[in-house]
């Protein structure tokens, strides 16, 4: 099969076997890879009553047909599983570079059944694939954790996803972390592979993607980096990052803080993109194939939040961590980020979390008795600094905010509290600002996903005439229902491919280089359909 490795290896944690199985042409023609292919692994191994945190649920890492290549920003991979937050659909994508060095190893994706009797760490090398003995790497944070795999096997150049304490104790918002900060942070991908005694995925290989029309494939993706180098959005994002946006974000009334109280934050400036650049940042970061490099890398020499060089947050975290809860810190947010990555924590769930917590204290619904003596206050990071270390380690309260924010408004009885959607915490895009938002939001597979349909920029006058989306009104509801379900099925393809989404690819390019790659007769509505 050209474009795919053609191989699924299989893991059953419970046995210890291990195995390949061919892919499923019909099945990649269908669901091209990524989320697509993954969902209908998913679909043969479930049924309703699949238990999240048990054995049976399969955890899937998936890739896509593009990854791996010379497609510029198309060097993400998947992780999915029945979630532990919503009992749905559950998803996290993410970059780095364990993607593509699994396709190098010669699979497009992994499935993971079963559970081990202890710790264990999965190793992938150029074909071959063991389960290792992880006890003494249990207890270590992300960061620890992938140099201490590193170094066992005196391989730099090994690609690690772990999970940290947060997954191990199974949190229901734990992460999964790769490449340092790169995060599956979202329905709690990392709780179930703490579920499976499944501490890390480790993978490296040498091979390379067969394409059907090599020639014409690199023509196109030539074009498509040139096109992506000169747009205006990929070099905003260089510079700032993604946190570039708050100051946008907040002016428009999209930027959540006090709990959702508000929509615009005065001192954004504080915790900007912008301003990170020109105090704390050290240097920037990309994944594989990608030239936006939009991490961000930073240093924090002096303070009380003395940090790095270490991964930076992005504009999710700045706003979950910062403005959600009148932090104007961008020290202490940054400080807060890295807890969270260190622990394997999403931190959208965990500052969304910690707000309702913020919110409910301040409205009298929990008291001190409840707290432990721990008293939160809006702009005051060292109690809620606290508590992700007690939500990590399920300590005191915090082993009730380790089941996220829905489950603590059902405790005290204000369910109608929760800013939820099937139990996944809103992102931090205000729904109030942007009706597509809302749509999206209600009706995304996985939740409150403010990525299966980043409608919000098209909400703000963006055009996308080769899809039929747009120019549209961030408030008007006409019509607006067909638009958010046409950018919902083209985020879904994106994610099968595995395209990222802060990078704008020109009409038509991610068709034509699937088509080249596979030698398929390929085109955008084709794409429509599989998403």
């Amino acid at each position: 099969m050209h474009g795919y490795m053609g191989r699924i290896l299989r893991v059953d944690l419970t046995t210890g076997e291990i195995g390949d199985e061919m892919l499923a042409p019909e099945y990649a023609q269908l669901f091209i890879g990524g989320s697509g292919l993954a969902a209908r692994y998913i679909y043969d191994l479930t049924d309703r009553d699949t238990d999240p945190l048990g054995p049976e649920n399969p955890l899937v890492f998936m890739t896509g047909p593009l990854v791996g290549t010379r497609a510029p920003s198309c060097g993400r991979y998947v992780i999915c599983a029945r979630s532990p937050q919503t009992h749905l659909w559950g998803e996290s994508n993410v970059g780095g570079f364990l993607g593509p060095h699994l396709r190098f190893a010669g699979y497009d994706g992994m499935i993971i059944r079963g559970q081990a009797s202890q710790p264990v760490y999965l190793l992938v090398r150029d074909g071959e694939a063991e389960l290792r003995e992880a006890a003494h790497l249990w207890g270590l944070d992300c960061y620890q954790t992938q140099e201490a795999i590193k170094e066992e096997q005196g391989d730099p150049s090994l690609r690690v996803a772990c999970i940290g304490p947060a997954g191990e104790q199974l949190v229901k918002h734990a992460s999964v972390m790769a490449d340092e900060g790169r995060a599956a942070g979202r329905s709690g991908m990392g709780a179930v592979m703490g579920s499976k005694n499944l501490k890390a995925v480790a993978c490296h290989g040498k091979g390379s993607v067969r394409l059907a029309h090599k020639d014409a494939f690199d023509e196109v993706a030539r074009e498509t980096l040139v096109y992506i180098k000169d747009d205006v959005a990929t070099q905003v994002c260089n510079q700032t990052g993604s946190s570039g946006s708050a100051n946008l974000c907040s002016m428009l009334g999209n930027m959540p803080n006090k709990y959702f109280k508000q929509g615009t934050f005065e001192e954004v400036d504080n915790i900007s993109g912008s301003t990170m650049a020109e105090t704390i940042l050290v240097g920037t970061s990309g994944c594989f194939g990608c030239v936006v490099q939009c991490g961000r890398e930073i240093h924090i020499a002096e303070g009380p939040y003395q940090l790095g060089p270490t991964d930076g947050p992005e504009y999710e975290t700045v706003a979950a961590l910062g403005s959600l809860l009148l932090i104007d810190d961008l020290a202490a947010v940054s400080y807060m980020n890295h807890l969270c990555n260190s622990y394997g924590l999403d931190t959208i769930s965990t500052g969304v979390t910690l707000g309702l917590a913020h919110h409910l204290f301040e409205e009298g619904v929990i008291g001190d008795s409840d707290l432990g003596g721990l008293l939160p206050s809006w702009g005051d990071p060292k109690p809620a600094m606290n508590l992700i270390e007690m939500i990590a380690k399920r300590e005191g309260l915090g082993d009730l905010l380790a089941e996220g924010s829905l489950a603590l408004a059902r405790e005290f009885g204000v369910e109608e509290m929760a800013a939820h959607v099937h139990g996944l915490e809103v992102g931090m895009h205000d729904p109030r600002a942007s009706s597509g938002v809302t749509l999206s939001y209600l009706t995304s597979p996985r939740g409150a996903c403010h990525n299966k349909s980043d409608i919000y920029w098209l909400d703000l006058g963006r055009v996308m005439e080769d899809l039929g989306i747009g120019p549209m009104d961030r408030f008007e509801e006409q019509g607006k229902a067909a638009w958010v379900a046409r950018h919902q099925n083209w985020r879904s393809a994106g994610d099968a491919l595995i395209a990222c989404i802060f990078v704008n690819h020109p009409p038509g390019s991610l068709a034509k280089m699937l088509a080249t790659a596979t030698g398929w007769d390929v085109c955008d509505d084709d794409l429509m359909i599989a998403g």
